[in-house]
């Protein structure tokens, strides 16, 4: 062993597709040292006893009626040691004829673009992703590929259904949330708004902006595609 920690990142997409009407692409993970893990599921496994939420946590989920679970939920994640980073794409920006690539290969991009900048070659860490569909599975075998010819520190990449973690969960609520702030709504729901000015206030953010390469708690990086 090298001495480093190891970290495991919870990795989630929103309005990734080319064609969806959105303006903004979103690629994310929350990062939970390892040993924390367990400890951050259990609390968050006793905040849904407290509010009688049997659901999956998704930001898509979101109503007046759980906007009490949601709002804990978010005051519990700014109370933890718990890190997000967002890799946000103006979609307007993407000109996948000029760099002679497909959708498909820009998405691999943006995952690098979101996972190298802050990993510390000294940890180890396991990246899990979302499975979306039924291509996941190439999509993680290609992105091990990318990801291990310069990164031994990747320990684990793979697959994991959203029900199997709640941190997973975590990740999709939060990247919805920015999402969702981004991105042009013709009818605004009172419960997400309430919940990303709750995220604006304990993040001290716009959420609309980058923020500096070493703001580790809420990382945004809305990335300037030439």
């Amino acid at each position: 062993m090298n001495g480093g920690k190891t970290y495991n990142l919870y990795c989630d997409e929103s309005c990734h597709l080319e064609n969806d009407g959105k303006d903004y692409m979103l690629i994310a993970y929350i990062s939970s040292a390892y040993p924390q893990v367990k400890l951050y599921t259990e609390q968050i496994k006793e905040l849904k006893a407290k509010h009688n939420f049997f659901g999956e946590i998704k930001w898509s989920k979101v109503s007046r009626s759980k906007y009490g679970f949601y709002a804990d939920l978010v005051d519990l994640f700014f109370g933890t040691e718990l890190l997000y980073r967002a890799v946000i794409v103006p979609k307007a920006r993407i000109r996948h004829k000029d760099f002679g690539q497909d959708h498909d290969t820009f998405y691999y991009k943006m995952y690098y673009q979101l996972l190298h900048h802050k990993m510390d070659m000294l940890n180890t860490y396991n990246v899990y992703l979302d499975v979306k569909d039924t291509l996941s599975a190439r999509k993680v075998g290609k992105l091990r590929e990318i990801l291990n010819v310069r990164y031994n520190s990747i320990r684990n990449l793979q697959n994991i259904h959203s029900k199997e973690s709640l941190l997973l969960q975590l990740t999709d609520f939060l990247t919805g949330a920015l999402a969702y702030n981004l991105n042009v709504q013709e009818k605004r729901m009172l419960a997400k708004t309430r919940l990303i000015d709750k995220i604006k206030t304990h993040s001290n953010l716009s959420l609309i902006a980058s923020t500096p390469k070493d703001h580790d708690k809420f990382n945004l990086f809305i990335i300037e595609l030439q």
